[in-house]
């Protein structure tokens, strides 16, 4: 695991800056160490399928250690395993269990879907926030899942499928049309939206913070605000919104909070 120091001189320097900016020494550099090094192996258990209590009795048998997650019952912290050590198990060949971040599991549980709703998760590929929404919902209700990347919904199609969901409904295209396309129309919105990933930075693996730069931030900003004023306008008066990002800049978030705060009712 590389020192904080260490972890400053390969992540990109606007960024290094702009974090210490936003925060206290201490908070920046305890942000710095979780990007020092390899994470744990984290899953849920897919309710559709399966359940936690034979969940964890089958990790026993079999020596995988884990811990529970004290905010969702049906998630687990592996502890000796690795993701492809996981993947070779039949429980995740048959959909029993979906490999997530716990970052990725919170959005859903904020959304707080109840059965029978109508739902739009308005970027949804690969699909871990679809299926764990349409689990939560036991399959009831509708759910649709847009994806503008054509490979990306291929992916979608295959974990929902994999997963046992039936009531999601997933549509090809852009985010920013959904408002036109669907006014008024949904209970609950999720919209993870595309981001610059700061938050994903691991300081030994480049290709989670090469493309970064100033201008992808703003640029992405841009694409934000249009995401959010669609899902608005494709939000029922009453309905709730959540808009989460796997970044830690205030353009990509509460500077497009703000915006909507003072811009939408």
């Amino acid at each position: 695991m590389l020192s904080v120091m260490e972890v400053k001189k390969k992540l990109p320097k606007d960024f290094i800056e702009n974090l210490y900016e936003l925060h206290s020494p201490l908070v920046a550099d305890k942000i710095l160490a979780g990007m020092s090094g390899k994470r744990n192996t984290t899953l849920r258990v897919n309710t559709l399928k399966y359940n936690i209590q034979d969940l964890m009795r089958y990790f026993r048998e079999i020596n995988i250690k884990f811990e529970r997650v004290n905010f969702y019952e049906d998630a687990l912290i592996i502890k000796n395993a690795n993701e492809k050590d996981i993947q070779k198990l039949e429980i995740y060949e048959k959909g029993y269990v979906y490999l997530q971040s716990l970052s990725s599991m919170v959005p859903p549980l904020v959304l707080g879907v109840k059965e029978d709703e109508n739902i739009l998760d308005m970027a949804s590929a690969p699909g871990s926030k679809t299926t764990q929404i349409s689990a939560m919902m036991k399959n009831t209700g509708h759910i649709i899942a847009n994806e503008l990347d054509k490979i990306r919904c291929e992916r979608l199609k295959f974990n929902i499928e994999n997963q046992g969901v039936k009531n999601v409904e997933v549509i090809n295209g852009y985010g920013e049309k959904l408002g036109e396309k669907y006014p008024e129309n949904f209970d609950r919105i999720l919209l993870d939206t595309p981001c610059s990933g700061e938050g994903r930075f691991i300081a030994e693996i480049p290709g989670t913070y090469r493309n970064w730069s100033k201008r992808t931030v703003k640029d992405l900003s841009k694409i934000q605000r249009k995401l959010i004023k669609s899902g608005y306008n494709a939000l029922k008066p009453g309905g709730i919104m959540v808009y989460s990002t796997c970044t830690l800049n205030l353009k990509e978030n509460k500077n497009i909070l703000k915006r909507v705060l003072e811009n939408f009712n």
